[in-house]
């Protein structure tokens, strides 16, 4: 039976409530990949702004404490990313590394006009890790979470699309944003706004459909192709933004593409010296190709386009950290009234191997357990805490057994 752990909010609110002024059914009816939603810190859940995620203190302490390294900064000037050597260099005596940001070039650059780009935060500062992880389980999509520096008047990028969803996130200071509607509706991956600069260009000249200056505490929901262009006002700027990568119907395009592999009247070859250029001579081999994929898409199973999707999606979104020698010393330690729950953001699946046997399918391994473990199994795994003792096995020997397992593999953490 397959499942997959549902994210404790943390706190009494959801994480949605703190980027979205509107309930979460009216957000995903209305707004989701649909159009802009701006929501002014006195309309979301707490008003209490954005500084608890990230701070200019935190900035400061990433820049120069935090033995920082590329790509994890970027630097942008009039439009352009600069070249990492301008602010990198080596990481002094006992450590081989040629790429550590130093912090008074980046101070430099930033006094010159230059934005910083602090990336991939939700793999680098504790509470953007623990908010990323929760609203990405709201979302059930993957995040990534960017912060943007940029000095007083100045504009970091010019006008452009994000080919994901972005919710931006006010923290310090002002800055206005300019959004035109998107040239190329949902853009994929693949299709960046650079093959398209000059109807970009073009697109930006005109009236924009949203002009607004984000304040302390504002957040802004931007879909995905919609143009737009930011600029600090008379303060510095720093806002975040959250990216949410999009799992399309192309995706199911292409993974059914893999499947029709299997077919061999898809596989056939084209006739001998056929003329490929030649529209009269493909249009038969067109015509049959199309039937032979019309007949073979009305075998193709729901389960096997899921199973490929779980593999191409479970992977891009990591469950919360584990602390390694806490986690050992605890399993060690183990007793039955010790409370244990599932790290969040963990994705599983539990099916039966056998007569004796089930597996548990995780991302990149799978796991064997005797099948009399399965109900415990899903237990420890739905995401509530609960006493080794209460693991529905025969006695506490096993359920420590179990529990130890589940420790050391990563799977649970304790509740504390």
């Amino acid at each position: 039976m397959p499942g997959t752990t549902n994210e404790a909010p943390g706190g009494n609110r959801p994480a949605l409530s703190r980027a979205v002024a509107v309930e979460p059914g009216k957000f995903a009816a209305a707004y989701w990949g649909k159009a802009p939603l701006l929501s002014r810190a006195g309309e979301l859940a707490g008003s209490d702004g954005f500084a608890d995620l990230l701070s200019p203190d935190a900035v400061d302490e990433l820049l120069s404490r935090r033995g920082l390294r590329t790509p994890f900064l970027r630097v942008a000037q009039q439009g352009k990313v600069l070249p990492a050597e301008r602010f990198t260099g080596g990481g002094g005596a006992g450590a081989e590394i040629t790429d550590q940001v130093l912090d008074d070039q980046v101070m430099h650059l930033y006094a010159q006009g230059a934005t910083l780009v602090l990336q991939g935060l939700h793999r680098l500062w504790p509470p953007l890790i623990d908010y990323s992880r929760r609203l990405g389980a709201e979302l059930r999509r993957p995040l990534q979470v960017n912060a943007y520096l940029t000095p007083p008047g100045s504009q970091g990028f010019s006008t452009h699309y994000d080919t994901h969803d972005v919710f931006v996130l006010q923290v310090d200071g002002t800055k206005r944003w300019r959004l035109h509607a998107p040239v190329l509706p949902d853009p994929l991956e693949k299709q960046a706004w650079g093959g398209r600069a000059d109807e970009v260009s073009a697109t930006a000249q005109g009236e924009p459909d949203l002009d607004v200056v984000l304040a302390p505490g504002d957040a802004l929901y931007l879909p995905r192709g919609w143009l737009h262009s930011a600029e600090a006002l008379g303060a510095r700027s720093l806002h975040l933004t959250i990216g949410v990568r999009a799992l399309t119907r192309y995706a199911l395009v292409e993974e059914l593409l893999t499947l029709a592999a299997d077919d061999a009247r898809l596989r056939a070859t084209l006739p001998y010296a056929v003329d490929v250029a030649d529209p009269d001579a493909i249009e038969p081999e067109l015509t049959e190709t199309v039937e032979a994929l019309r007949d073979w898409l009305t075998t193709v199973e729901p389960a096997e386009v899921a199973a490929r999707l779980r593999a191409r999606d479970w992977p891009s979104a990591r469950p919360e950290p584990v602390s390694p020698l806490a986690q050992l010393d605890f399993a060690a330690g183990l007793d039955a009234g010790d409370e244990i729950r599932v790290r969040e953001g963990l994705r599983w699946s539990l099916a039966d191997d056998g007569p004796e046997h089930v597996v548990l399918r995780l991302v990149g391994r799978t796991i064997r357990f005797p099948s009399y473990c399965a109900p415990a199994l899903r237990v420890a795994l739905a995401g509530e805490p609960l006493p080794v003792g209460d693991l529905p096995l025969d006695d506490d020997a096993d359920r420590l057994v179990l529990a130890r397992r589940l420790l050391n593999e990563a799977l649970v953490v304790p509740a504390r």
